[in-house]
């Protein structure tokens, strides 16, 4: 598994096709394999929007960059108060480092040292 970066931003939550509030979101991507990539991290949303969301299937975020995010609350249970809650993501995501704030591309091989002239 190789951390890519952060994503972060705001868009729009919703479920079976309806848009229900606005959000924040704060989500690290991993390659897990050549061409598989996964997201983790936490939206935050007013605690009633949050609390009629949290534990529904087919919950997506629009960005509003435009990438379309597939949620999946990833703890078993919500504090009636809380206004975050940490997500499993899938979907839109980048597939290359340069799409991710804060990594940089892993670099080529270390070259070994250069050797000294014979004398």
């Amino acid at each position: 598994m190789r951390y890519l970066g952060r994503l972060h931003g705001h868009g729009v939550v919703s479920a079976d096709g309806r848009d229900i509030a606005r959000a924040s979101y704060d989500i690290d991507g991993f390659a897990v394999g050549p061409h598989d990539i996964t997201g983790s991290g936490e939206i935050r949303l007013n605690a009633a929007d949050l609390g009629r969301t949290f534990g529904r299937r087919g919950v997506r975020l629009r960005t509003d960059d435009g990438r379309l995010l597939d949620l999946r609350f990833s703890d078993k249970t919500l504090r009636e108060d809380s206004v975050a809650a940490h997500v499993d993501v899938a979907g839109d995501l980048p597939k290359s480092f340069e799409g991710w704030h804060g990594a940089t591309a892993p670099s080529a091989a270390p070259q070994p040292p250069a050797r000294r002239p014979a004398r």
